[in-house]
């Protein structure tokens, strides 16, 4: 077992035989299939749909393709807003080296056991700490980290009761029908923060780890924007300027496309208010750190 330490002695330098001026380890057709900016994914058995357990966890396949895009076998992978691992156990099956940050204890320590349940072959090491996300460059060297990718919380969008209100009819009142599943209520949570300070603290957060990204390095964020009391905030775009003033470039927007997973939706808005159903898509934004 790897032993927490300040800074982490953790491997970060690729061991695949790739040439030296390519990014990832993908063939030219692998290449080619990611070139369409429209991503969909399918939840696998691995994946918590549990919302019991997280309230909203990415796919496995979401940081896996980010992991086989920009990085190479060996290299070190960051989540900073880890929840219960998904990002670690993409990392493990791909053989790269990854260390996630959460301020959830209890996510961290699922995190954990989802790990050692996966651990199969080798595939590089993985951490999960419970730590604050504006420490974590204290764990790391300048320029070792290669990719970094997380879905972090929403802004406060589940501080609020559920009306499923994109589910049709009585299907509404499910289990999860006015309950409030917010990740916490420690202030530090960005899942309590409204989505203008939100945007902030995660330029902050971001500003912090610029250095520890090697030049080019990618910075993946998974993300949606919030309707609000009849309202619609531009989160992302928020993000964009705030990861921009950290010192980020932004070299992509993907559309992940979430039709295949919203099942039985309901009439949203009819008949005089036209919305566009935000469930049946998300943003991955994609920076890198300028050379």
């Amino acid at each position: 077992m790897t032993k927490i330490t300040k800074p982490l002695n953790i491997g970060w330098k690729r061991v695949c035989q790739c040439e030296s001026n390519h990014i990832n380890c993908l063939t030219a057709k692998d290449w080619l299939q990611n070139q369409v900016a429209v991503w969909e994914f399918f939840y696998r058995r691995r994946d918590i749909r549990n919302k019991k357990i997280h309230p909203a966890v990415f796919p496995l396949d979401l940081p896996a393709r980010c992991i086989n895009l920009f990085t190479h076998e060996g290299e070190l992978v960051l989540d900073p807003f880890a929840g219960v691992g998904t990002t670690l156990l993409a990392a493990q099956d791909l053989k790269r080296n990854a260390v996630g940050f959460d301020l959830k204890k209890e996510y961290v320590e699922l995190a954990k056991s989802r790990l050692s349940q996966s651990r199969l072959v080798e595939g590089g090491v993985q951490l999960a700490i419970n730590e604050e996300a504006h420490n974590i460059p204290e764990y790391f060297e300048e320029e070792t980290i290669s990719l970094s990718v997380t879905s972090p919380p929403y802004a406060n969008m589940l501080n609020r009761k559920r009306l499923n209100k994109s589910i049709r009819g009585n299907l509404r009142q499910n289990e999860h029908y006015l309950q409030v599943q917010q990740y916490s209520t420690d202030p530090k949570d960005l899942g309590t923060m409204e989505p203008e300070r939100y945007a902030d603290v995660i330029g902050e957060i971001y500003a912090g780890l610029l250095r520890l990204h090697k030049p080019k390095a990618h910075c993946v964020i998974n993300v949606t924007d919030l309707w609000w009391e009849n309202r619609r905030i531009p989160v992302h775009v928020y993000l964009i300027e705030s990861m921009t003033q950290a010192g980020y470039e932004l070299r992509n927007i993907i559309i992940w496309d979430r039709r295949n997973l919203v099942n039985k939706v309901g009439i949203f808005g009819w008949p005089n208010n036209y919305i566009t159903l935000g469930t049946t898509f998300e943003y991955i934004l994609d920076f890198w750190r300028p050379a």
